[in-house]
């Protein structure tokens, strides 16, 4: 009898949370070599390309077109087959892009490399991992799943915007970008190929998703006045977002600070992100999550719009980042939650590109046409002003509609949750 309490102790770990702990370090090493490092590479690369900002910075919208183009094919395959061999491809492939990049010599390889790039970081990044981890965990689990994996990520740009920049300031760009290359394989293509597996499946009194059961979803999903008022606030807020990160070190070097404070103070936006989503997971127990995240909008809006004003000293531009950097990383909580609850499981990736399909697009071509709005309107003064009221739209966005029933047709059992 002593030996059975024995058996309890050793009971294994459920799968998903080793799946959890994996993307944790991948999407972190992903995000800093794939996305963060381009912000802290984009003077140095325009310069020795002998081009325009505006011009390298085409290369990212490039990129994040193609990650759009690609997000519901991608979420369609996600729900059919899982995303073990996805994951681990776009990963080999992400490594060695960044290894063309490196030796790139004219703007035309660079938008070519950057097309790939693109794909690699639909199929290996966070709308993937999301979407492995909401198909392993049922909705008691799921929010705090997907913290435990985002919360990690979220220190990507803290700790790879600052040492891209040590790096190219001993190595210069190209060496840098190999250095992240050869990183970035080392890490996450075992760790995609041997953790990642699809879920057990789960009894359902009426059989397994079929595709008929999905299109049935997805339907009822993109006919719902609520599913567009979300796209609608993603959008805007993805747009602020990606606006922010190709632009602020420009906007706080622009306001006389040296490089490297510049860098290390866009790098708060990691850890403050962090901070966001705790505030999030925390608040929602009380509040409707839908009201919280209007509140940290609200916030950020305020923070954006007070950085011309606050950011000429280091004690402003601090405490004007630290309040635009509590919604840093909170629609990649607040928008799998969102979709989850209100549409389940059954067709969620599917549902979940063809939301980040637009909400891609415009962090594609937010950052182009702040670099627009930045050479015409003499400064960065109309670029942080937009953002701030882009948030101001996506708080809106949030509160519509937001007490509305589900569709009607959106049984249990349909819907997989």
């Amino acid at each position: 009898m002593a030996a059975e309490p024995q058996l309890h102790r050793h009971r294994p770990v459920f799968h998903g949370w080793w799946i959890v702990a994996v993307f944790a370090i991948t999407q972190t090493v992903g995000y800093g070599a794939l996305y963060y490092a381009f912000a802290v590479l984009l003077h140095p690369i325009a310069t020795d390309l002998h081009t325009t900002p505006a011009a390298v910075t085409g290369a990212l919208t490039t990129a994040i077109l193609t990650w759009a183009a690609a997000a519901v094919p991608i979420g369609r395959w996600l729900d059919r087959h899982g995303g073990r061999a996805l994951m681990t491809t776009g990963s080999l492939a992400g490594a060695g892009l960044l290894v063309a990049w490196s030796q790139v010599h004219t703007v035309w390889q660079l938008y070519l490399v950057f097309t790939g790039l693109g794909a690699a970081m639909a199929m290996a990044l966070y709308d993937a991992a999301t979407a492995v981890v909401v198909s392993w965990f049922d909705p008691a689990r799921r929010a705090k799943a997907i913290l435990a994996m985002i919360v990690v990520a979220g220190f990507a740009s803290t700790i790879f915007m600052p040492v891209t920049g040590i790096l190219n300031d001993r190595y210069g760009w190209r060496t840098t970008l190999l250095i992240l290359a050869a990183l970035y394989a080392a890490i996450a293509v075992p760790l995609h190929a041997l953790v990642i597996r699809r879920p057990p499946t789960r009894p359902n009194p009426v059989g397994g998703p079929t595709p008929a059961r999905r299109q049935a979803v997805v339907r009822a999903a993109v006919r719902d006045r609520r599913f567009w008022y979300l796209a609608f606030a993603f959008v805007a807020h993805g747009a602020a977002m990606s606006t922010a990160t190709v632009h602020l070190v420009g906007f706080l070097i622009s306001k006389g600070h040296p490089a490297t404070f510049a860098a290390t103070t866009a790098g708060l936006l990691g850890v403050l992100s962090v901070t966001g989503r705790l505030v999030l997971t925390g608040a929602q127990r009380r509040l409707r999550l839908s009201s919280v995240v209007a509140g940290i909008f609200t916030v950020q809006a305020v923070a954006a719009l007070s950085l011309p004003l606050t950011a000429g000293t280091r004690t402003g531009a601090v405490i004007a980042v630290t309040g635009f950097g509590l919604g840093f990383g909170v629609a990649s909580l607040a928008a799998p939650a969102l979709l989850a609850d209100r549409y389940g499981t059954t067709a969620y990736a599917t549902i979940a590109g063809t939301l980040a399909a637009p909400v891609t697009l415009a962090k594609a071509a937010a950052p182009l046409g702040a670099a627009i709005l930045y050479s015409a309107g003499g400064g960065y003064t109309p670029v942080v002003t937009a953002i701030g009221g882009a948030c101001l739209i996506a708080t809106a966005g949030i509160l519509a509609r937001a007490t509305a029933p589900a569709p009607a047709n959106m049984s249990p059992e349909l819907s997989g949750q």
